[in-house]
Parts: structure tokens; C-alpha cells; sequence
């Protein structure tokens, strides 16, 4: 097999698509009988997930690798930085958690040599073994005043040799700045690995910018690959919570009612894109009293910050409203952090989390909490309670939950979760809706007459993704890719 040269999608921003085209390119490789791997030298996001031995990295490059074939490991995300607060993030290295840094430090180089050589062996390993690596980059390339410290944009391209690929979103307009800047702003050395520009998210007509591929070529003397079309039919799992600006934030007649509780440091909210997707499902994000009155089935989400975001439930009004939607006869749901908001009491007594070192709970599940040094990353088998069907999923947290009312069983038996009946319960485990029996226990209640749908969450998923190739297929030229990456062109 032909060795390619790693690729990486740069950008002039964040939520510019990198992640998307990143994920469809590695689909398209895998198609054409490579054995691509994504990598990301560090990301910033709450949405993370946990290796097949035990680790914690980005859910991006889960996702590109569940696109890839292959299984994710830590090598694919060195670096995952977690926002606990506005100016302080957990870092964790290789999968572990090392503690919190100031952004300030951070930022200011602190460690980052140390921290390149992280990312740098990382990929060296990850190299070795598939054929290409495509990388991605973070936000912007044009941050002069953070180039000293990169560890994830140019300079990294620069260490792997990688042909860079600048994305630009023309929906959010100044495409034409956004990218000439990008280019003309990057060291004559830099500006010499961008080998292709993409332009993404475009409404309209595309022969309306026919004339704007010209102008920008010869702006930057760099070839434009792609006018790649609004994909909003095309359904991958986010990276970024900027996603949620978007997401809909109203109950409709004639569908079951979902509400996720919108809270301040929700994590993993990826864990409901399955139910988003789902034909008898409306599905919402509820940040007042008056969305959730509207709703069916509640879900309380993963938290970065559980009693941070307990407080701000109560003072909201929005603990109130959960309680009283329960003794209404509408289901309530919580995952990891939600789960243990659920429970009679949330204690911090070394304060991992903050000031905060205890509050009592929302008082629907008959469970106590202590958050814990210890984090648990894994991914899990279970099955529910009284369900002989086995599930799949993985956990993510900080906190230990005792519970003798147990809502699903390990495949080892160990009980975990709580359920009161069948309208209340929790669980820690991320990705516990892409599990058919757990979809139909969750909706049952609210059906009316027979199911009408069959819904298969791993099916959908790879359907989605051979829907992101064919599209990038349709708007990119990826012979031209080919001829980049080895080195013809």
C-alpha cells in the first residue's frame, strides 16, 4: 500500500467544520482500502469519551475513528483540556487526569515543552502503525499572540510533515478575510504547508461563487478544493458545545417531549443525538420552568461542576419544577452527573470541584454521592434490570454513587444505577441511549398504540457516515487531495 503523507484540516476559527470534514475524509480512506487514523495534539471539550482500556480522550477523535474502523486510543488525543470554571481547565494527559491548570499559565507556555514532546511521541507511535494520519487543528491558525506556545496547529503540522488543508465558514460570513488573513498572517514556512482551502458551510447556489474561488486563489496562491454545501440532513456526533446554539429549544404537538435540562456546565451532550434522531421523539434543550412543564420524559445531563450546576437548578427555579413534573407522572432520566444531582444528598468534601462541599439532592432516588480523587474511565456491558439484552456504553466521572436499588447490571453482575420505578431513574453511563432496550424502556410509557419504528443507533451511525464521504465526494475534489498527500502535486 502506498504510503500517503499525513493531512491536516486547519482553520480560521472555531466551529468552522475541521471536525466534520476530518471525519468524512477518514471514512473516505477507509473506503479507498487505507487504514487512516485521526489525531488531535489537544482539544478543549467536555464532550470526551473513554478508550476501550480504560482512558479518556475527545469524543471528535472517537468519532472520526468509529469512521476509520478502528478502535480510539489516547495516541489519537494526548492532550484533552476539560473548562471546570472560566479561567480553569482539568488536563488530562494520555488518558489521566494531572490536575487543574490556570488558562492564563496555560496559555503563557507553562510545561509546553514538555507537553509537546507528549503530543509530538503520540503521533510518532500513531504514524507507525496507520496510513494516513489525519489531523486536525484547533480554532484559528492566525492566534499570533498564542504561536509561541502551539502545540495543535502549524508547528504541529510542521513536525509531522503534514499537507494542511485551511477550512473556512462562509456562513458566518467575511469568508474572504477569514481566509486571507489565515494564510498571509502564517511564517513563510508555515504558509508553505497549506496546500488547499475548503469553504464550508455554503447556502445558495454554488455557481454564485465561482467567481469567489478565482479571487481567493489568486489571493493566496493556494488552490480552493471545495465549496462544500450546508450538511444539515448529515447527523455526526459534535465536538464542540458552540453546537448548541442550534439545537431546538421547543415542545411540539404529537411527538413524545423530551427536555434536557440546559445546564451551565453540561457535558457529553452528545449522549442525546440518538433520541434528536429518533421519529417519535422531539427532542429539546430547556433552560425554564415553563419548557420543562411542557415535557414528557426529563433528562438531567452530565455536569463538569455537579453542585455548582445543583445551585443553579434551585436558584433558577428549575429543581421546583423537576420535582413537581415527577409527582405530575412524567419521567425524569439523569446520566453521570444528572444521576447524582437525582440522589438525596451531593457531598465534595475535598473540594475537587470548588467551595461548594455539600448540598442536598433533587430527592427522587434514594442515593448519596462523594465526589472522589479518583476518576473512572471505562467502557462497560450491562444490561437493565430485568432485560436480558446486553448494552454497551462507558463512564466518565468523579464521584462515587452507592445504590441497592440498582437500574442496570454489569456484565460481571455488579449493580450500578438506581431506579425508583419505571418513570425514574439514573445511571452513570455515557452512551446509554444508543442501546435499543434502553431507548424503548425510556419510551414506553409515552407510546401510543403499537411502535411504529424500528430504530437501530449503530446502523444509523454508519449510515450517517457513508453520508458525510459521499457528500465530500460530491463537493470536494479528493483526486486533488490524493495528488497532495502524495506529494504530486
Amino acid at each position: 500500500m502506498k504510503r500517503l503523507n499525513p493531512l491536516m484540516l486547519a482553520g480560521t476559527g472555531s466551529d468552522v467544520g475541521k471536525s466534520l470534514i476530518a471525519t468524512g475524509l477518514c471514512r473516505i480512506f477507509r473506503q479507498d482500502g487505507f487504514n487512516p487514523a485521526p489525531f488531535k495534539a489537544q482539544n478543549m471539550a467536555l464532550n470526551s469519551y473513554a478508550t476501550p482500556d480504560g482512558f479518556e480522550i475527545g469524543r471528535a477523535q472517537a468519532v472520526q475513528a468509529e469512521a476509520a474502523g478502528i478502535d480510539c486510543s489516547t495516541d489519537m488525543n494526548p492532550i484533552l483540556l476539560k473548562p471546570s470554571g472560566q479561567h480553569t481547565s482539568q488536563v488530562v494527559i494520555n488518558g489521566k487526569p494531572s490536575g487543574n491548570a490556570d488558562a492564563y499559565q496555560y496559555f503563557r507556555k507553562e510545561g509546553k515543552e514538555e507537553l509537546r514532546r507528549i503530543a509530538h511521541e503520540a503521533f510518532d507511535r500513531l504514524n507507525a502503525l496507520y496510513n494516513p494520519i489525519v489531523l486536525e487543528g484547533a480554532g484559528s491558525i492566525s492566534e499570533l499572540n498564542l504561536r509561541d506556545g502551539d502545540i495543535v496547529n502549524m508547528s504541529m503540522a510542521e513536525y509531522a510533515g503534514a499537507d494542511v488543508i485551511l477550512v473556512a465558514d462562509i456562513d458566518r460570513g467575511g469568508v474572504f478575510a477569514s481566509v486571507y488573513g489565515s494564510v498571509m498572517l502564517q511564517t513563510p514556512e508555515h504558509r508553505k504547508l497549506i496546500k488547499g482551502i475548503i469553504i464550508n458551510k455554503f447556502r445558495g447556489d454554488l455557481r454564485l461563487f465561482e467567481d469567489g474561488k478565482k479571487l481567493l486563489e489568486q489571493l493566496c496562491g493556494v488552490p480552493v478544493l471545495g465549496v462544500v454545501p450546508m450538511a444539515s440532513h448529515i447527523h455526526i456526533d459534535e465536538e464542540d458545545s458552540v453546537a448548541l446554539t442550534g439545537k431546538n429549544r421547543s415542545a411540539v404537538a404529537d411527538k413524545i417531549n423530551v427536555a434536557v435540562v440546559l445546564l451551565d456546565h453540561i457535558s457529553n451532550f452528545t449522549d442525546f443525538n440518538v433520541l434528536e434522531r429518533h421519529p417519535e421523539v422531539n427532542l429539546y434543550y430547556a433552560a425554564s420552568q415553563e419548557d420543562l412543564a411542557q415535557a414528557d420524559i426529563i433528562i438531567l445531563p452530565g455536569s463538569k461542576n455537579t453542585l455548582d450546576d445543583l445551585l443553579s437548578l434551585r436558584r433558577r427555579g428549575l429543581a421546583k419544577a423537576i420535582v413537581e413534573a415527577r409527582n405530575a407522572g412524567k419521567s425524569v432520566f439523569g446520566i453521570c452527573g444528572g444521576y447524582q444531582m437525582m440522589g438525596e444528598e451531593v457531598a465534595d468534601p475535598d473540594g475537587m470541584e470548588g467551595e461548594i462541599k455539600t448540598l442536598p439532592g433533587l430527592g427522587l432516588l434514594p442515593v448519596r454521592t462523594v465526589i472522589s480523587h479518583e476518576k473512572a474511565t471505562r467502557q462497560v456491558q450491562f444490561r437493565l434490570h430485568g432485560d436480558d439484552r446486553l448494552c454497551d456504553g462507558y463512564e466518565i466521572h468523579m464521584g462515587r454513587t452507592e445504590t441497592n436499588r440498582p437500574f442496570i447490571l454489569l456484565d460481571d453482575g455488579t449493580p450500578k444505577g438506581c431506579m425508583a420505578d419505571e418513570k425514574c431513574f439514573g445511571s452513570y453511563i455515557h452512551g446509554i441511549l444508543d442501546n435499543p432496550p434502553v431507548i424503548e424502556r425510556i419510551l414506553n410509557p409515552f407510546m401510543k398504540g403499537e411502535r411504529t419504528s424500528d430504530f437501530n443507533p449503530a446502523k444509523y451511525h454508519e449510515q450517517q457516515y457513508n453520508l458525510l464521504a459521499d457528500w465530500l465526494r460530491k463537493y470536494i475534489d479528493i483526486e486533488r487531495i490524493y495528488k497532495i498527500i502524495q506529494g504530486n502535486d
